[in-house]
């Protein structure tokens, strides 16, 4: 059977001794000239084409060379400071099926870096729709011959649970099957979370936020998925712009480990991690896309174009020792990561 997700996870993190996650949004417009000239070329080079004659597919096919070759430069700058990526699906599947095949062969690359694959998908539906995501994301697909395979094969995804517990159990399923995890949507990191996601429950459930409904649902649903260290492969989603809930729902989702977006450009910071952790200094991973990825452009990692990767590095760095510094401060760090 294959290994706990969780098991997994947790054992990266003490490898690299830092929980923290790389995340892959490419925007064209933030990519450096040089990864768009040079995946442009390699179009007109494949096509036998000039610049000026490329008609619209070759134009989405170089989009696609340009994201894929723009990750590997991260992937390759980061590869020794952190274990764990990111990529957000809507950055790609934008582009179509030149897009997704980005996205996919991103997965395959930073795995063949050793890293752990999170895609940012935030997928889900009832019965056979789920049931499919599941499949198609962290399981296998039935072939035209009959036979199985794996499609895009992550390590784990983001879900949507609002949709109740018959959307939620092919995942379930799936994961404890393959060996896969998933973090469900709790609270996030947006502004405007809060006009659904803190209305109270009645008094049947408490009067508990809806938040911590979900937390303690993501408890009860990943009791089959804990591993051997005693974390389960669901998680949940809460952002680092809302450190006091956190509380709420790390007190309430024991085993889950918590995906914490919102570090960096969304104004998180080490500090407002360390609520989402449990006394042991486990139970959450946490992620940077736009300041490390697009970090030559920023102030503090300022640098050439073409040096984006070394910036990224640099970001990554600052980052680890950022989180472990406040982990430290807090009592909570532990000795696998000192």
């Amino acid at each position: 059977m294959p290994r706990n997700f969780a098991d997994r996870l947790l054992d990266k993190i003490d490898e690299m001794k830092n929980p923290s996650v790389v995340g892959l949004d490419p925007r064209i417009q933030d990519i450096p000239q040089s990864v768009i000239q040079n995946a442009i070329k390699s179009v007109c080079d494949a096509s036998h084409k000039e610049l000026k004659y490329l008609d619209l597919e070759d134009k989405f096919r170089a989009t696609a060379r340009a994201f894929f070759d723009f990750n590997v430069g991260i992937l390759d700058n980061t590869c020794e400071i952190a274990g764990i990526c990111k990529p957000q699906m809507a950055f790609y599947e934008q582009y179509g099926h030149y897009g997704v095949g980005a996205f996919e062969e991103t997965a395959k690359y930073a795995k063949s870096k050793g890293f752990i694959t999170i895609g940012d998908v935030k997928r889900n539906d009832i019965k056979d729709t789920a049931q499919a995501y599941a499949d198609g994301l962290l399981g296998v697909v039935e072939l035209v011959d009959g036979s199985s395979h794996s499609s895009l094969d992550l390590d784990a995804i983001t879900i949507n649970g609002y949709l109740g517990s018959d959307g939620v159990k092919p995942f379930i399923d799936v994961s404890k099957k393959h060996g896969k995890g998933f973090f469900l949507l709790a609270k996030t990191s947006n502004t405007s979370s809060g006009e659904l996601q803190d209305l109270l429950l009645d008094k049947i459930h408490g009067g508990r936020k809806v938040y911590e409904q979900m937390a303690l649902k993501a408890n009860l649903w990943g009791e089959e998925l804990v591993g051997d260290r005693g974390y389960s492969s669901a998680g949940v989603v809460v952002g680092a712009t809302y450190p006091t809930d956190a509380v709420s729902v790390r007190s309430k989702a024991e085993r889950a480990i918590i995906l914490v977006p919102g570090y960096g450009s969304q104004g998180g910071m080490g500090k407002d991690t360390i609520p989402n952790f449990n006394r042991d200094g486990y139970g959450a991973i946490v992620n940077n896309s736009r300041n490390l990825t697009f970090a030559y452009k920023l102030k503090n990692f300022r640098a050439p174009p073409n040096k984006y990767g070394e910036a990224a590095k640099k970001s990554a760095e600052a980052m680890k020792l950022d989180i472990l510094g406040a982990m430290k401060d807090a009592g909570i760090i532990p000795e696998a990561l000192k």
